[in-house]
């Protein structure tokens, strides 16, 4: 039976978008496959010097070892034993009034300073205040935990010297249960709040000026616009700021060892001195069981923080 020039013709048409989707998945394969070459490399060194080591050191929490004998398997007395330590949960209470007082602080400054930065004022005037403010963020913070271990100093610090002018008797800043965690807290915030102060000035500069404009029609005064205007529109930005400031701080160790030593007695210690000291005296499974359930309080944390953004943080956009 002979084929038509007609039917030969519809023949190739169906063809063809099988021979186009043959083509498409596979650039698309070829896509795929570049680009997990590319995220190779960084994902390998992730595996050796992240997930492993964590993994690791997971692990060897159900263990002694102290490097020098053999590792024996103890089940969960590390865990039993940090929980009963009376200098690790005095680490762990530090470590949350540290952070809950820097991070608050922190915005508080860093949102109330971007305000006044966008207020009309020269131009040499506001770069000068903004390089002032970053400068600490990008000073070693060991640099100035000794320049202001010099200026806490009781007897010869240039702070209780202004203090004695104002006739306050001296503070025992560092030496003292009641002021050395005061101390560290100030100390952060004075090196940290920059770096939040130019996140939160940056999103104020992305805020339509409509908004404003709109509000101040309705007779909205400066504080009301700040409160319904700028507060929601920064939300995302305060929300990066206050996730990544409480998983900063919680590791704060610098300023702790250098200023007070985690003294006096436990009044300064924190849960990475802990875990410092437990790995420099070879408690390795020990240590490794006080990093372990850090990890995961940070870890929760994290999670109910991003489940309680929903609530509060606005993304313009998108809707609910």
């Amino acid at each position: 039976m002979s084929v038509t020039y007609a039917e030969k013709s519809q023949g190739a048409v169906k063809q063809s978008p099988s021979k186009n989707t043959l083509s498409m998945s596979t650039q698309r394969r070829r896509e795929a496959i570049a680009a997990y070459l590319f995220i190779a490399p960084a994902f390998i060194l992730f595996l050796i010097f992240v997930a492993g080591p964590m993994l690791w050191s997971i692990g060897l929490s159900f263990f002694e070892w102290n490097i020098f004998t053999p590792p024996k398997f103890v089940a969960l007395k590390n865990f039993t034993t940090l929980f009963n330590d009376a200098r690790v949960l005095a680490s762990f209470r530090n470590s949350t009034i540290f952070v809950i007082a820097v991070v608050a602080l922190d915005v508080v400054v860093a949102l109330g300073l971007a305000a006044l930065l966008q207020r009309k004022m020269p131009a040499p005037l506001r770069y000068f205040f903004r390089t002032t403010f970053l400068l600490p963020v990008v000073t070693s913070m060991a640099a100035i935990a000794i320049v202001l271990s010099f200026m806490f100093d009781t007897q010869l610090g240039v702070i209780n010297y202004y203090l004695g002018q104002l006739g306050i008797a001296p503070v025992r800043w560092l030496n003292s249960s009641q002021w050395a965690l005061i101390s560290l807290i100030i100390a952060t915030i004075w090196k940290t709040f920059g770096f939040d102060l130019i996140l939160f000035y940056a999103g104020m500069q992305n805020i339509p000026r409509h908004y404003y404009e709109a509000a101040a029609i309705d007779g909205a005064n400066g504080w009301q616009q700040f409160r319904h205007v700028t507060l929601p529109q920064l939300s995302p930005t305060i929300f990066f700021v206050v996730v990544i400031g409480i998983i900063s701080h919680l590791q704060m160790f610098d300023q702790a060892n250098i200023m007070t030593k985690g003294g006096p007695g436990n009044a300064s210690t924190t849960v990475v001195m802990v875990i410092w000291d437990s790995l420099a005296s070879l408690k390795l499974g020990y240590g490794s069981s006080i990093a372990t359930v850090f990890f995961i309080i940070i870890l929760i944390l994290t999670l109910i923080q991003f489940r309680i953004s929903r609530r509060w943080v606005y993304y313009e956009g998108k809707e609910d």
